[in-house]
């Protein structure tokens, strides 16, 4: 929205903005938010940056050690819809108390990855495009404590518990993506999504019904740099949420809230390309290049560390079952949707030819995820990695569908989180490459989920224990 900090502040007076907002997002991947008047803020703070508290985000500093500052960048700056107020928002970079940047920053670990991508000199830079799943609710409770423990969904769109839904429980409608009105309910509401998303600058290729319930809808976005889109990425769920929000809805982009229903993940298509060639196109299998196939090949021998940072819940590890559009089995194919690398044929040409990295979800910090595919296909390039060579296919018919004596042929994945973050933990060295990620980012990471969430979910009675066990 703008090139310099002079444009900002001559926006700030022209368009009568009344406050400037600075997001930064913490270790999780939840924005958090500072509110200034516009009256007061100066351009030192887009070049000094402005005094912050990190002690309350998870894995970042303590309450001693909680001073930091940070900088808002000024390329970021977009409309805020959701004020009573004119306001401006910009996402921000973090900084220590010295001016130096902030190693814990998840922002700054995505930059240095294309830094890393620039040093190796292979004549392209990354373009990335995500695929954003979750699911219209009209309302939604949830508790847990010593004595209660339950969730509960309202949806007219899933046709729980009232006879106008007849029609969708009866046509097993939950099966059909891609629907048309009337079955699909959330046309305008998703209009009105892009809309938005569109107006704070993010380019959107398409959006419709998916495939789990008519509650559940996607929104695709076009290629961009790794940083830009993972910042879309929180842009696109913030304005999502509070879109939703606005109408009397509300969004969750969990990635396995329904038992029984399609989970949500969050696709990655991927490739390097010169600006008008993408070096993955060639004449290889899938009309691919040697570099694609090596680069596929990193992410595939990774995909156990890199599950641990983009399957970042307990909860992701629900979505991963037979016949419910997410991978069981570890290997590529060409528009094999049963696979965790999947070459899109309609994209199979000089200028788009891509791969689909199909493991993550959006419960992922995307800065984080982003900078960890793009280092797992980088080394799958500087090591030459050859994926037939390595057991990963390709695969040209449907896993789900093959007898249970080929499929236990195949790579399996981790199937539970914390499988997920030993392999994170042992295997960091694809991260650390070129300092992109530290160790520090990471062990505070591993903390984090294992203290914060693992744990906890594991010393709770679960409802389902009750109908399996209460009266034994």
């Amino acid at each position: 929205m703008f090139a310099n900090v002079q444009d900002v502040f001559k926006y700030i007076r022209g368009e009568g903005i009344e406050q400037v907002e600075l997001k930064v997002v913490d270790l999780q991947g939840r924005w958090r938010r500072m509110t200034y008047s516009a009256a007061t803020i100066s351009e030192r703070v887009f070049s000094e940056g402005t005094g912050i508290s990190l002690s309350p985000y998870p894995g970042f500093r303590t309450v001693e050690q909680g001073d930091m500052k940070v900088r808002p960048d000024v390329g970021t700056g977009f409309i805020d819809p959701f004020h009573a107020r004119p306001t401006l928002a910009f996402i921000c970079d973090m900084l220590d108390n010295q001016g130096g940047r902030y190693p814990r920053d998840p922002r700054y670990v995505c930059q240095k990855a294309e830094q890393h991508l620039a040093s190796l000199r292979l004549g392209g830079h990354a373009l990335f495009m995500p695929e954003l799943e979750f699911y219209v609710l009209d309302g939604a409770s949830y508790r847990t404590s010593p004595g209660e423990s339950f969730f509960s969904v309202q949806s007219h769109g899933l046709g729980w518990g009232d006879a106008e839904n007849a029609l969708y429980r009866s046509t097993g409608f939950e099966k059909i993506g891609q629907a048309d009105a009337p079955l699909d309910r959330h046309t305008r509401l998703r209009e009105l999504m892009v809309k938005r998303i569109e107006d704070a600058g993010i380019k959107v290729k398409y959006h419709h019904h998916e495939l789990g319930t008519p509650g559940q809808v996607e929104i695709e976005l076009l290629f961009d740099t790794p940083v830009r889109t993972a910042d879309s990425i929180l842009l696109m769920k913030y304005l999502i949420k509070n879109t939703a929000l606005e109408l009397g809805k509300i969004v969750t982009f969990m990635p396995k809230p329904f038992h029984g229903h399609a989970g949500s993940g969050m696709h990655f298509h991927q490739y390097l390309s010169t600006g008008e060639k993408s070096l993955f196109f060639g004449e290889s299998y899938g009309g691919l290049s040697q570099l694609a196939l090596q680069y596929l090949s990193g992410l595939l021998v990774h995909t156990p560390a890199l599950m641990g940072l983009g399957n970042a819940s307990t909860n992701s590890y629900r979505r991963f079952a037979p016949n419910l559009a997410a991978p069981v089995k570890l290997f590529f194919g060409l528009s094999n949707r049963s696979s965790a690398v999947r070459i899109p044929a309609y994209a199979v040409n000089q200028r788009e030819a891509r791969v689909e990295y199909r493991m993550p979800d959006a419960t992922a910090n995307p800065y984080l995820i982003v900078a960890a595919q793009l280092m797992a296909g980088l080394e799958g390039v500087q090591k030459k990695m050859d994926p037939s060579a390595l057991g990963f296919g390709p695969i040209d018919v449907d896993a789900y569908a093959l007898p249970a004596e080929e499929q236990a042929k195949l790579k399996g994945l981790p199937m539970r989180f914390d499988d997920a973050l030993r392999a994170l933990e042992g295997d960091r060295a694809f991260l650390t490459a070129g300092g992109v990620f530290v160790d520090e980012l990471i062990d505070s990471y591993l903390k984090m989920k294992r203290t914060m969430e693992l744990d906890q979910v594991h010393v709770r009675p679960h409802p389902f224990e009750y109908e399996l066990y209460f009266d034994l």
